[in-house]
């Protein structure tokens, strides 16, 4: 069974810094995709950040994130981060972490399991 627990979210004022986890159990090596989507109220989700799993540099950000949010992984222990600096009120919305296979991050991706959620509230 596939778990994706995301933790790390919370409120801060902008300008300021969080750091989302996703501990991931049960996946296999064809989920070799991971990232990181987020959805405001009234909105489409949208992909912030992706990584592939083989160490090859491949990611992706959303033109609106980068240079601010960096995603990373920790394989040996199964958990994927986003550090998020610079935060603006217009990055509020409840973050979700994601798994599946592709071939690169860079474009869009099947996603095929789901993590809970994590929100994140940015004030001005």
């Amino acid at each position: 069974q596939v778990q994706l627990v995301e933790s790390g979210g919370g409120s801060v004022q902008a300008g300021g810094s969080l750091r989302l986890s996703c501990v991931a159990s049960g996946l296999t090596y064809s989920s070799d995709c991971r990232g990181w989507f987020r959805q405001a109220p009234g909105k489409e989700r949208e992909r912030v950040a992706g990584i592939k799993t083989d160490g090859g540099g491949n990611t992706y950000y959303a033109d609106s994130v980068k240079g601010r949010f960096t995603i990373s992984q920790d394989n040996a222990k199964n958990t994927l981060y986003l550090q998020m600096n610079s935060l603006k009120p217009e990055d509020t919305a409840m973050y979700y972490c994601a798994a599946g296979g592709c071939l690169t991050v860079a474009i869009p991706w099947y996603v095929k399991y789901w993590g809970q959620g994590t929100q994140v509230t940015v004030s001005s």
